[in-house]
């Protein structure tokens, strides 16, 4: 992210971020020009977290104060989803498919 004060995005991130990261299945899509993760990225960072159940998304709104694991999960088309996975200690966000671990 732009250490840019005035970036737009930074604004409304509601924690950090640490490395991004992106999976083999990933880097594999955007390389053949399938996916663009970036959206989802950004939607992640504002605390809103897909396609996921009800105390999926309410367990990821008390990580924001308890510092615990985020997990997101969007659906891209029929055949497509991505997770994206913040770690407790915000090291790290990792974005994959749901077959990777």
């Amino acid at each position: 992210m732009a250490s840019n004060p005035h970036d737009p995005y930074r604004r409304r991130r509601l924690f950090e971020i640490g490395a991004l990261e992106f999976s083999e299945g990933i880097e594999r899509l955007m390389n053949e020009g399938w996916l663009d993760p970036m959206p989802c990225f950004e939607r992640h960072m504002r605390g809103d977290w897909g396609d996921v159940e009800d105390d999926r998304w309410l367990r990821n709104n008390a990580a924001l104060k308890s510092g615990e694991r985020l997990d997101s999960f969007y659906v891209i088309t029929r055949d497509l989803s991505i997770r994206i996975v913040t770690e407790a200690d915000r090291s790290a966000t990792r974005i994959l498919l749901p077959s990777e671990r």
